[in-house]
């Protein structure tokens, strides 16, 4: 819901909404939505542990998060449903305005989710698992 343009008598009248709607932006400044792809397999513990750090660095950049290996294993599982995870990772990859990926290996599965992002033409960063920028490693 929100304020329309125009009044109760039906003429329109557009500064309410431009008030309210420029109240909303600087409460609410616009963050890229971003895909976080970093090992999970292996030591899983571990890699949980570094996948919420580096959402949390993308929080404190100015980025919404999402980091499908965080959520997925709440309800799904790795063994048995991997292809369907997967295939629920490109669908929140073609949502996301780009893809971060973390860390020195590159696992098959986030190779897979390097490949759609190029396919879907998104931005790529590449970043250590400290959370520096590595330039010129983008697509």
């Amino acid at each position: 819901m929100g304020v329309s343009k125009y009044n109760r008598e039906g003429y329109y009248d557009p500064v309410p909404h431009d008030a309210i709607a420029s109240i909303d932006k600087e409460a609410h400044p616009w963050r890229p939505l971003v895909y976080i792809c970093s090992p999970y397999a292996g030591d899983i513990q571990a890699n949980t542990e570094k996948a919420r750090r580096y959402c949390r660095f993308a929080v404190d950049t100015g980025a919404i998060p999402l980091a499908s290996h965080l959520l997925l294993p709440q309800f799904m599982s790795e063994e048995t449903e991997r292809d369907t995870a997967m295939f629920f990772n490109k669908v929140f990859l073609g949502k996301c305005e780009q893809l971060w990926v973390f860390g020195d290996m590159v696992t098959a599965g986030m190779a897979e989710e390097i490949k759609q992002a190029k396919r879907y033409l998104k931005k790529i960063r590449y970043f250590t698992e400290e959370c520096e920028e590595r330039h010129g490693s983008g697509n």
